[in-house]
């Protein structure tokens, strides 16, 4: 299910137009509401820096969850080549046919985790999760022949190996997952409101560039955030380098 944060540029675009508009509210409400007075202006200055000073922990904090999130997925994208790459040579502990159908298997296989990392396309998506599901069963169920006819040491290394390769797509499908909570989006965002409602407020004048500055700046900031947790959309994207690599290797053997 998509959802704005799938967006990037319109978490951009929404963000500046909501932000500057509640600018322009706190300057309509100072200008309704007459100008502070000099013990007031302090305890507002005050507020405003407290406030600002949050907004910017959070939109820090926000930036460190999400930047984790990204190291994870590139983490597991070379996890995935290596056990792949690994269980790859590992055919060799097998009888000649099997180990032969095992390879072929393992391209296939390697083609379609390459593809998952590059389509943005929902459709194309759900064909490749179809047809890596049905390599999984396949591959499996050829070390488990094996295993169950030649229950030796060394085909059980080749069994490890398998399901090293099977639990690595699973950790890297739980890491697409996991994104940036809605909850943290909705806290983030009243938060940033309200601080421009205040300087909007506290401002001497109604239009200008500086009351665009904050405004601006939290939405690229807000952009970069869902950017970077949107593992499929935007500019911000983990490329399997690794995945790649490993099939050029195997394609030059």
């Amino acid at each position: 299910m998509r959802t704005i944060e799938d967006s990037p540029l319109l978490v951009l675009v929404l963000s500046l137009v909501m932000l500057w508009s509640s600018v322009q509210i706190g300057a309509f409400l100072r200008k309704k509401l007459g100008p502070l007075g000099d013990d007031e202006r302090r305890d507002f200055d005050l507020v405003l820096t407290s406030t600002l000073a949050l907004l910017g922990l959070i939109i820090g904090f926000s930036f460190s969850m999400v930047f984790s999130r990204y190291d994870q997925r590139k983490n597991y994208e070379e996890a995935e080549a290596n056990a792949i790459g690994t269980e790859y040579v590992r055919a060799d502990l097998l009888p000649p046919a099997e180990a032969s159908r095992l390879r072929q298997l393992l391209t296939s296989y390697l083609n379609e985790r390459v593809l998952f990392y590059q389509t943005r396309d929902v459709e194309h998506l759900r064909q490749i999760d179809s047809e890596t599901l049905q390599l999984q069963t396949e591959l499996w169920s050829v070390v488990e022949a094996v295993a169950a006819m030649q229950p030796t040491p060394t085909v059980a290394l080749a069994v490890s190996g398998m399901n090293d390769v099977l639990n690595s797509q699973g950790y890297t499908q739980a890491a697409w997952w996991n994104r940036f909570p809605t909850s943290a989006w909705t806290l983030s965002g009243a938060i940033a409101i309200l601080c421009n409602l205040l300087v909007g407020y506290g401002s001497r004048r109604t239009s200008g560039v500086v009351l665009v500055i904050l405004p601006l700046a939290v939405s690229i900031s807000f952009f970069l955030i869902a950017d970077m947790s949107s593992p499929r959309e935007g500019l911000i994207r983990v490329a399997p380098q690794n995945l790649v690599r490993l099939s050029e290797s195997l394609q030059a053997r």
